[in-house]
């Protein structure tokens, strides 16, 4: 039997409350691999080095302390009392443990305990942006007055594999809240799943696994365009509407490819510095391509952000920007002042940094 017309059109997720993101907040280590050096290692100097380097945390770094960093600049921009979060939500590969939650000790260093929420969220490289959607839910269900949303990761690649020279660190977290108060109102979202495995990490595997240039096609193309198109076709809006477009970031081409599959001019497409000069930051690959737009933003631009976790799926937002961008801007580190501070490592120290020896 044919499902009604109205059954079969995209349905945007809306909460019954307008909220938005009243602050944000980015971090990236400052360590930086140069990809010539992974060539060097594994290619004796003669392989293609698609980025230029990737960021890389640091011995006393992981998912937990960096999403403490982003926290707290959100908090900063959103000028509120942490008392106030009803909810830390992380989106991660790379939580630290696997029987311990990373959003209880971020919970508990931006002194948002206890009368808050904590959990840890995972869909490969939607983990941050599935955090978002639920935020929105919270907020909007008035359950909430704010909730916190992270996306973060460390480096992870296997030696050698083609992974390891876009498999960066960082990522950002938002603190949601009423549309009243904040700096951009989120005005609907839209999410395409399927069952595609592209991608993979089974129990106990150090490294993630990947169907090569399955990851593309069927995997990345179909999801981002079929998020995308759903929700400007339900919201009534082409790709000249928006003045930013963030698509997920795994490498350099991918973004701008689909942008301009879908009729998206280059310079609409954020990629910016970010794929070329930190990686492909996983879970905050999304969310901090957001935060760089958010960095320089102006009232009333129309954005439109798309992720995408191996998996398979895409989560895709239309966000309005409001008057209160400008004062909340330069209360927090940008995301390019954290790219532009950068120490340069070899191999040899990146591989102590990320415990690639293990010794029997």
């Amino acid at each position: 039997m044919a499902l009604p017309a109205e059954m079969t059109q995209p349905k945007i997720m809306k909460p019954a409350r307008d909220v938005g993101i009243a602050g944000y907040g980015a971090y990236v280590p400052r360590y930086r691999l140069p990809a010539v050096e992974v060539s060097r290692v594994w290619k004796e100097g003669t392989g293609g080095t698609p980025i230029k380097e990737k960021a890389v945390p640091g011995l006393d770094e992981d998912t937990a302390t960096m999403s403490v960093e982003a926290a707290r600049n959100a908090v900063t921009r959103a000028q509120i009392a942490p008392t106030e979060i009803r909810a830390v939500w992380v989106g991660s590969e790379s939580h630290p443990y696997a029987v311990k939650p990373t959003s209880t000790i971020v919970a508990e260093s931006i002194g948002a305990v206890p009368s808050t929420m904590g959990a840890d969220w995972q869909f490969a490289c939607k983990a941050g942006t599935e955090a978002f959607q639920a935020s929105m839910g919270l907020v909007g269900s008035g359950m909430a007055e704010y909730a916190m949303a992270i996306g973060m990761d460390t480096a992870q690649g296997k030696p050698g594999d083609a992974l390891e020279y876009t498999a960066g660190a960082g990522g950002a977290a938002y603190l949601i809240g009423p549309a009243e108060e904040s700096l951009a109102v989120i005005e609907g979202s839209y999410s395409f799943v399927t069952d595609t495995p592209d991608f993979w990490r089974r129990a106990n595997k150090p490294y993630p696994e990947h169907g090569s240039r399955f990851t593309g096609e069927p995997a990345y193309f179909k999801h981002v365009v079929g998020a995308t198109e759903a929700l400007m076709d339900a919201m009534g809006t082409t790709p000249s509407d928006y003045a930013h477009a963030i698509f997920h970031q795994p490498n350099a081409k991918f973004p701008m490819r689909v942008g301009k599959m879908m009729g998206f001019q280059a310079n609409q497409i954020e990629t910016g510095l970010l794929v070329p000069m930190i990686g492909n930051t996983y879970a905050g690959a999304a969310l901090i391509g957001l935060s760089a737009v958010l960095d320089v933003a102006k009232p009333g631009d129309l954005i439109l952000m798309t992720s995408f976790g191996s998996g398979a799926g895409s989560d895709c937002f239309q966000l309005r920007i409001t008057d209160k961008i400008e004062k909340r801007q330069k209360l927090a580190p940008t995301t390019q002042q954290y790219i532009k501070r950068r120490t340069e490592i070899d191999y040899a120290t990146y591989t102590r940094f990320r415990g690639k020896l293990v010794m029997k």
